[in-house]
């Protein structure tokens, strides 16, 4: 299972769920704690900002980080939870929840996958950038990115509401 929160409830969810390894989407320069439940070689910190397109001085979200991420969830022996957290909990963790969750079950239809990442989390808003990376790198043919434009943008607000998607 993997769980989606912000930064503010990382430590809570970790303990909550029992996750034994994290992944972290921060904008460079943002102070990030990791819980003492998750072992350092458990944590990957991916320092990117929450952007669609380039702009100066901000990190675009690219291959390097997909692959990233894809890396370090192949070697998941998904015998304890994954959590994911970005800043706020809606773009970049909500958009790392469903490429992982695309890369490890690839027979998975990407709009059944949208559709429950929308019910789980009303506020989820994939960062587009980020999907079309991976849809490209898994080999989706626009079907990843389909259907996030599909479930549209989230409800506003500050911070989402921790979930788990079942992979």
């Amino acid at each position: 299972m993997i769980h989606v929160c912000p930064l503010s409830k990382v430590g809570d969810t970790v303990t909550r769920v029992g996750a034994e390894r994290l992944i972290t989407l921060l904008s460079a320069g943002t102070e990030m704690t990791r819980p003492d439940a998750i072992r350092a070689e458990n944590h990957l910190f991916i320092k990117m900002n929450d952007i669609a397109v380039e702009q100066d001085g901000m990190t675009l979200p690219g291959e390097a980080h997909v692959w990233q991420l894809l890396g370090f969830t192949d070697s998941w022996d998904r015998a304890r939870p994954l959590a994911i957290n970005c800043y706020a909990g809606v773009s970049r963790s909500t958009a790392s929840a469903y490429i992982i969750a695309a890369a490890l079950s690839p027979s998975r239809d990407e709009a059944e996958l949208a559709t429950t990442l929308r019910r789980l989390s009303p506020t989820a808003t994939p960062n587009p950038r980020l999907i079309a990376v991976a849809d490209q790198i898994l080999g989706r043919s626009g079907r990843m990115i389909a259907a996030i434009q599909a479930i549209g943008r989230g409800a506003d607000c500050f911070e989402g509401v921790p979930f788990g998607l079942e992979i």
